[in-house]
Parts: structure tokens; sequence; C-alpha cells
């Protein structure tokens, strides 16, 4: 390698001076909601005819949350934490288990949640540049198109599940790289 080689290789992807959301890899930091998170890990999803989406698993030292970023036509991001299929519901942990299907519509905390897509993709950890994984996606939305539920079937048995809610890119703030 080059001198002038060592030099282009350490040059960032993104604009140094306006570093935005979807510019986020792992070791970056930034503040949300009165604190300030780390970036873990970092996934991508691929869900065919070229649309890919990424979620960073970010800490604060004392709580992790799943930051979620898709563009299409516009910036969709959500933070989310994992729960456990069961704590959705008995009925919908059945459901998935019997019938390997999601319901079309559940409770879960107060919220009525109504299923917005089903999504058949492909996942990737990004940092240790493993292979595609298969899996299915059931997003849902509560009636105010706020806060969402997702559930993930990863094997015939093998479902995740997490709640959160939709941001917008204005709420996080000061990002800076590793």
């Amino acid at each position: 390698m080059g001198f002038t080689d060592f030099f282009k290789r350490k040059q960032p992807k993104y604009d140094t001076t306006n570093i935005r959301v979807t510019d986020l890899d792992v070791g970056f930091v930034f503040d949300y909601d009165l604190s300030s998170w780390e970036v873990q890990a970092k996934y991508e999803y691929d869900w065919g005819d070229n649309y890919f989406s990424k979620e960073y698993k970010i800490n604060n030292g004392s709580k992790t949350l799943f930051l979620s970023v898709e563009e299409d036509d516009e910036l969709y991001l959500s933070v989310s934490q994992k729960l456990k299929v069961r704590q959705i519901g008995t009925q919908v942990h059945d459901d998935l288990m019997r019938l390997q299907k999601a319901p079309d519509s559940f409770e879960y905390e107060g919220k009525k949640y109504f299923l917005e897509k089903e999504a058949p993709g492909y996942f990737n950890e990004k940092a240790r540049n493993e292979d595609w994984v298969e899996f299915i996606s059931w997003n849902y939305e509560d009636e105010s198109g706020n806060f969402l539920v997702c559930i993930e079937q990863w094997d015939e048995k093998e479902f995740e599940a997490s709640s959160g809610k939709f941001i917008q890119e204005f709420e996080i703030s000061n990002i800076l790289p590793k």
C-alpha cells in the first residue's frame, strides 16, 4: 500500500461537518432522550427488490435499545427494546406456535396494535460478516401510528419481539464518530 493509498482509505464515507443518523456506525456516540448513547453493533436487513434497512444496538450505560433506520422516499426512525413474545399475550404466542402465523391485531400495554406489514427478509450482522439469515417480520402499529411492535420468526418455533416508538431525526443530536 502506497503513501497516498493510506490516506485515501481513512476518508469517512460521510460529511464530517454534518453527520446524520444515516451515517452511524459501531463506536459512534450521540444524544437521545436526555442521555448519551453508544452504537455497539450494526445490523443490516435485505427486504428484496434492492431495499435495505439498518438497525443499531445502542447503550447508554444502563439500558440497551435498538435504533432502526429506513430510507424509502423519506427517513423512518424508531427505537425499540426486546421483549418476550409471551409479554404480548399468551394468545399471540399460542397462535405463532400452533398456526405459524401472526394475528391481525392484539392489545399490548393498553394499546391496540394492528398488522401493518408482513415482510420476509434476510438479516446480516455487519460486525461479524456472517452469512445472511432468512426470517419473517410482522410489523404492528397502534391506532395513533406512534408506537410499534415487531414480531420476527427465525426458525419454525423461534420467535422474537420488540416494542418501541417512532422518532424524528432531530431527536438524535451531537453525533460523534468513533
